[in-house]
């Protein structure tokens, strides 16, 4: 009896993998142990940066914040202190955006603490 391989399955399998190099430079999109070498890597790329991607924004938004307290003489330190004691639950994306697009909103909250 011949040897029976699946050979659908590993054709599927491979170009699953080299559909997902697409775009990608020389023979990484079409040679199959490089190209497979280059996905795997590009998902890990892609996995942290995703854990990247919500440190970068909190950052952002504490960048938003201090500036807009400044602008009322608070430091980012002194205003969120005053939220929490004030139990104004407000996230910092929220006031990131007041801070940066409703300033008249944002300096009624800074009021509201002061």
């Amino acid at each position: 009896m011949p040897r029976s391989v699946n050979a659908v399955a590993s054709r599927a399998r491979r170009k699953k993998i080299i559909k997902q190099a697409k775009g990608f430079f020389g023979r990484r999109k079409n040679v199959w142990t490089v190209a497979k070498n280059a996905v795997e890597k590009a998902m890990q790329y892609a996995y942290r940066g995703r854990k990247e991607k919500k440190r970068n924004f909190r950052s952002l938004w504490i960048m938003r914040i201090n500036a807009g307290a400044r602008e009322h003489g608070m430091s980012y330190s002194q205003f969120m202190g005053a939220l929490k004691k004030n139990n104004i639950e407000l996230n910092r994306k929220v006031l990131a955006d007041l801070a940066m697009n409703h300033p008249e909103a944002f300096r009624a909250v800074v009021d509201q603490v002061k």
